[in-house]
């Protein structure tokens, strides 16, 4: 398969099949024959096949697989399991992120630990109580029960918290740390913040233990959008594994959102108003040394006028020879929250929806620069054009839009990448999908960063987010990394586009060694995948 660049000849996905077909030398000395089991109708089943006795093994009809060298060449080669790929193509809407019901269709077994919790079960003339049980248990339940009564002996034990006297939690108790701060007393922590991120243990005790302003230490809260309908707090994370800081725009104490269906388009216009308003308000002070006067709190058009001064300042900075000291930035959303009961944490760091993002300066305080991802596309398209002639994203939209033919040659079936699109971006399944279920959101036009991207581009952006973000969670994702790619702001030609990528956590590939190879392996035609987004979005309300 190859799909050619509007006005060119260059190939933008080679599509490699593998269809295998080779020999073996059996160089084995003995054998081990053994009982595996029976049939239903009492057939003895032995091992016999896994002791051949030929020399040589024929492999006649190895597994057809399909290689996708990536567009981008640092992220590595797709392989799509050509067998499991055709199963999917019949029937595109099972897709699921996960093979077991859903949360709200499971039934809930928790009636005997509710019992527990109650007092109301004996062993031995003894009550037996939640904190009698083990703590791989208490963990599982921690994550994964649905009994607020359950989980709220949970979260009593996993901590020490103040009750009023009709019982309802009103704090946590503290005691002096080492280094003589106030810090709360929690027993166990993992149990702790697993407990304080299942959605059903009762808000009051989520505020309590999390939400609550300065529940989770003493990080400066530096801005705030809020409506009649919707409440964000910013958060600064000054001491960060992130060189000169970072923030996290966070839905506050007063707005719980869990779940991405209970996530409102204003919702994720205040989370992402905040992080457009840091940026700009930090390249203002840097390469004007002074500090806007007027407040931004929710004013789209301010903001905008923001933006555009911020941009001449930087332009005329560029233009003058010089760098600015921050040149990038970092955007990105952990979606979701897990721990397993062998006491491994899955992901992200907290279920109450937060972005985070951070300036990178041009280079380290030694001189030495600085990395950030959309580094590596520069680079990429810079090589693109000294080879072809031509601007790579104007050919890899092209590509996209109109792909010719699907993977496996059918003529059966969709044939689009897109899911949707309007006069400012496009979302679409990657051919080489690097997780079970990738898609990008990319700008139509030479935006490469947020600096650049006027109120237009930034609502599109917002509602395209919150869109792909439904769609996923409608095909049962439940952990989502979702990162943002742009250009340094001094760069000042378009030919670098700025997008999303959006990578499912799949409960069977959480990321192993083949990941960390790129070297991705999924079972279905990202075509099948496109339309089974395209069907779901249709009946999903964006309110």
């Amino acid at each position: 398969m190859s799909n050619k660049c509007k006005g060119g000849d260059t190939a933008t996905f080679p599509i490699g099949l593998h269809e295998p077909k080779y020999s073996v030398v059996n160089v084995r000395s003995g054998k081990a024959i053994k009982r595996l089991g029976s049939t239903l109708q009492g057939e003895e089943i032995l091992n016999h096949a896994n002791f051949p006795d030929s020399p040589i093994l024929e492999i006649a009809h190895g597994e057809p697989v399909y290689e996708i060298k990536n567009p981008f060449p640092f992220w590595g080669t797709t392989y799509i399991l050509k067998r499991r790929a055709d199963e999917f193509k019949r029937n595109p809407l099972s897709f699921s992120f996960k093979k077991v019901p859903p949360p709200e269709k499971a039934q809930s077994n928790d009636g005997i630990f509710e019992a527990m919790a109650r007092g109301e079960l004996t062993l031995d003339g003894r009550r037996c109580s939640i904190k009698d049980l083990p703590r791989h248990v208490l963990l599982s339940l921690a994550a994964n029960s649905k009994s607020p009564l359950v989980l709220k002996e949970i979260a009593v034990i996993s901590c020490e918290m103040e009750t009023d006297e009709t019982g309802h939690p009103v704090g946590l108790r503290y005691e002096h740390g080492t280094s003589g701060g106030l810090r709360p007393i929690i027993h166990d922590k993992p149990l702790f913040e697993t407990v304080a991120n299942n959605p059903h243990l009762p808000d009051e005790f989520k505020r309590v233990m999390v939400l609550n302003p300065g529940a989770q230490g003493e990080n400066p809260i530096v801005g705030e959008y809020k409506t009649r309908n919707t409440h964000v707090w910013e958060y600064l994370r000054k001491n960060s594994y992130i060189p000169w800081g970072h923030y996290a725009s966070n839905m506050a104490h007063d707005q719980v959102r869990y779940n991405i269906k209970d996530l409102t388009l204003e919702d994720m216009e205040g989370l992402r108003f905040l992080y457009y308003q840091r940026i700009y308000l930090e390249l203002y002070r840097t390469l004007s040394g002074k500090v806007p006067k007027i407040s931004y709190s929710t004013d789209q058009e301010a903001l905008e006028e923001l933006r555009k001064e911020v941009f001449g300042l930087l332009e005329a900075e560029v233009k003058g020879g010089n760098v600015p000291f921050f040149t990038g930035n970092l955007w990105g959303w952990n979606y979701g929250y897990g721990y397993a009961s062998s006491g491994y944490r899955l992901h992200a760091s907290h279920q109450q929806i937060h972005n985070q993002y951070a300036l990178v300066p041009h280079r380290t305080t030694n001189g030495v620069p600085t990395y950030i991802v959309g580094d590596l596309v520069w680079d990429h398209i810079e090589q693109f054009q000294g080879e072809t002639g031509r601007e790579f994203f104007p050919c890899y939209i092209s590509t996209i839009r109109d792909s010719g033919s699907r993977i496996d040659q059918s003529q059966e079936g969709p044939r689009s990448l897109l899911i949707f699109e309007d006069e400012n971006v496009m979302a679409y399944c990657p051919l080489a999908q690097r997780s079970q279920g990738e898609v990008h959101i990319m700008a139509k036009r030479g935006v490469g960063n947020v600096l650049e991207a006027d109120i237009s581009m930034r609502k599109s952006l917002d509602s395209g987010i919150l869109k792909v973000m439904r769609a996923l969670g409608g095909l049962g994702a439940e952990m989502i990394t979702v990162f943002e790619i742009s250009k340094r702001y001094h760069r000042l030609n378009s030919k670098q586009h700025l997008f999303y990528c959006f990578l499912p956590r799949h409960e069977n590939s959480p990321g192993s060694m083949s990941e960390a190879q790129g070297r991705h392996i999924t079972g279905h035609y990202p075509e099948d995948f496109a339309w089974a987004l395209r069907e779901l979005l249709e009946g999903i309300k964006m309110a």
